[in-house]
């Protein structure tokens, strides 16, 4: 039997990573393959689920200054936390009812500490589906003195590239400020990156993922957190890179297909890996935006469920169109 690595993303708001792993056996199967499934995360909203599920919770403060119960996993001294469990937009009911200005980072320090109380020596935290943008001044306060994390390897986990100061031009907008509000945001992230250097020493202004989660993954470098790319902790967590000798197929996909989808999203990153090796690969999709599909050459390896069965059917029926989609790929790939 040949052997296919089915490596999805979350397809948000319809269905987790795990669901749409465990939907695809069964086409795989017939088809002749024997199957590996490693449900994936790029240190956004999944990342907790994907490392084991949470196994802890905590009464924190949500981005709006509300209390949210929040989950998380320790496992041995590592715990994993995800910052969208305590200041994600969907937790304040997505860009229309946030409030981009005062959004804080608090409840995420509020989780970090709790996780050092409980022994941890080494804290991942997923930097990713944030409401705000404080540049994590919320988490530190609440962590404050930071002498506390000495000695613990805290790890900012993102998945995306931008510096901290650009944290509110990318992505402000999306969290429900105003063009005017993205300028003051900015505005306070300069100031606060000169702040972090000089009160802890740190010049943040040119890490890579630093402005991830409105500017928390560069905070928690501020105070010694390294920021890695959260799809690598995910995968060397889960094998994926010793399953791959002997795979003859991957399969990925997310929601929705954008740029952003290539920029250090689960689908570019298992797209790279199966081009690197050589491995042929199919992407599913919920739906994508047509100027990002048509501009690649790798388009008739993607595969759209809104396409394949419509609108409705994709968001209602994710799953079973999930199965339609893969077995029309699997019979083209023939």
């Amino acid at each position: 039997m040949t052997k296919a690595l089915v490596v999805p993303d979350k397809f948000r708001g319809t269905a987790s990573a795990s669901h749409i792993a465990h939907s695809m056996p069964e086409v795989l199967e017939s088809a002749g393959y024997q199957l590996e499934t490693f449900p994936m995360s790029d240190g956004g909203e999944g990342l907790v689920e994907v490392m084991g599920g949470a196994n802890r919770s905590l009464s924190v403060t949500s981005a709006n200054g509300g209390k949210v119960t929040a989950g998380y996993r320790l496992d041995g001294d590592t715990a994993v936390i995800e910052m969208a469990a305590a200041a994600g937009l969907s937790l304040v009911g997505g860009a229309e009812h946030n409030d981009a200005m005062s959004a804080s980072t608090k409840g995420v320090g509020e989780l970090i500490k709790a996780a050092v109380f409980a022994g941890a020596k080494r804290i991942i935290v997923g930097c990713g589906g944030s409401a705000t943008t404080d540049g994590g001044l919320g988490a530190i306060e609440a962590l404050e003195p930071v002498v506390r994390l000495k000695g613990v390897d805290l790890v900012a986990a993102v998945d995306v590239e931008i510096r901290f100061c650009e944290a509110a031009t990318e992505f402000a907008l999306q969290k429900g400020a105003s063009s005017s509000e993205s300028k003051l945001l900015t505005q306070r992230l300069e100031a606060l990156e000169k702040l972090y250097l000089r009160r802890f020493d740190v010049d943040i202004s040119s890490l890579q993922g630093g402005g991830a989660a409105g500017g928390l993954a560069g905070g928690l470098a501020a105070i010694g957190a390294r920021i890695v790319p959260g799809f690598d902790v995910a995968s060397e967590a889960m094998g994926l890179y010793e399953a791959l000798e002997g795979a003859s197929l991957i399969v990925t996909g997310e929601g929705y297909l954008d740029a952003q989808s290539f920029n250090g999203k689960v689908v570019g990153q298992v797209v790279s890996i199966a081009q690197d090796h050589s491995i042929p690969y199919l992407v599913l999709v919920g739906d994508f935006a047509p100027e990002v599909r048509n501009s690649r050459s790798d388009r008739s390896r993607i595969f759209s469920l809104v396409e394949q069965v419509g609108e409705e059917k994709a968001f209602t029926e994710t799953l079973k169109s999930v199965k339609v989609a893969l077995a029309s790929a699997l019979r083209l790939e023939k």
